[in-house]
């Protein structure tokens, strides 16, 4: 499978601090994945998504070790505006990408800078809100808006620009549980539709079972990186303060009480099993 991302021996540290954001990284990312990127805060979660779309080291800059490809373009090199039609980045806070008064303006802002014609403005803006089902909105100021409906229409004004690779960081962070379960499920469906999906996330419950993989960051590092069942059955994640997701932590302990279960993503899964009598108590 072809890899639209590739970082290697990736190392960063801002302007002015004498620590390391980033430490010898290396990692590629293929077509349709759905990556999940954990870890503390201060881990280099944000500084990692930057180098997507070559915000690191253009905008912010710093020493800037190793390399970063981007559908085959050097992501040190290649101007911003032409890697964000490739990674398109939204922000944690989706006011500071929602800058019209409004939304479907700020949705058409993107590709009228990119000097499309009129028609393909049109139809690209058209797609994008209708992908994240926010037709409703489209004439609001964002303003107004809660804080799921920001983010839905952040998010269209990315999809407008027609990116192979959706990046997101911590796109649940400023929303209630509701919101945040309509925009992760929303982001799940455009993965299912071919889009690849980057996303740091502190909120692993939901997001656990939607991710591909999962790569976990430390202290600037690549602690580990393979499939989520394996990496939140781990005692590893623990030892650095980020705590699995309750279906995982249940899996170990009835593990650890004697109940051998399957490696689960959902406690939906589970209650399937429980009602079709898979699962016994040992005793």
């Amino acid at each position: 499978m072809k890899s639209l991302i590739c970082a290697e021996n990736l190392s960063f540290r801002y302007h002015g601090s004498k620590n390391w954001a980033l430490k010898e990284v290396d990692l590629k990312i293929s077509q349709g994945e759905f990556v999940l990127i954990c870890g503390q805060s201060g881990s280099g979660k944000s500084t990692l998504l930057r180098c997507f779309n070559g915000l690191v080291p253009q905008f912010y800059q710093g020493d800037f070790v190793g390399e970063v490809f981007v559908d085959g373009m050097n992501a040190k090199h290649t101007p911003v505006y032409k890697l964000s039609q490739i990674a398109g980045l939204v922000f944690s806070d989706p006011e500071s990408q929602l800058i019209t008064l409004e939304v479907e303006r700020d949705v058409a802002f993107g590709p009228e800078n990119l000097g499309l014609n009129r028609e393909e403005i049109v139809e690209r803006v058209e797609w994008a809100i209708n992908s994240v089902n926010i037709s409703h909105i489209r004439h609001k100021p964002p303003f107004e808006l809660s804080g799921g409906e920001q983010q839905k229409a952040a998010i269209a004004s990315i999809l407008a620009l027609k990116p192979k690779i959706l990046v997101l960081d911590e796109p649940t962070a400023n929303l209630d549980p509701v919101s945040a379960k309509n925009v992760i499920e929303l982001v799940s469906s455009l993965n299912s539709k071919g889009v690849t999906v980057v996303c740091a996330e502190h909120r692993l419950e939901m997001l656990s079972s939607h991710a591909t993989r999962v790569i976990v960051l430390n202290e600037g590092s690549i602690l580990m990186d393979d499939r989520p069942e394996k990496v939140f059955s781990s005692d590893i994640i623990e030892e650095i303060g980020i705590e699995a997701p309750s279906i995982y932590r249940f899996i170990k302990f009835a593990k650890d009480t004697g109940v051998n279960l399957p490696l689960l993503k959902s406690w939906k899964e589970l209650f399937q099993l429980l009602h079709q009598g898979t699962i016994v108590d040992k005793t």
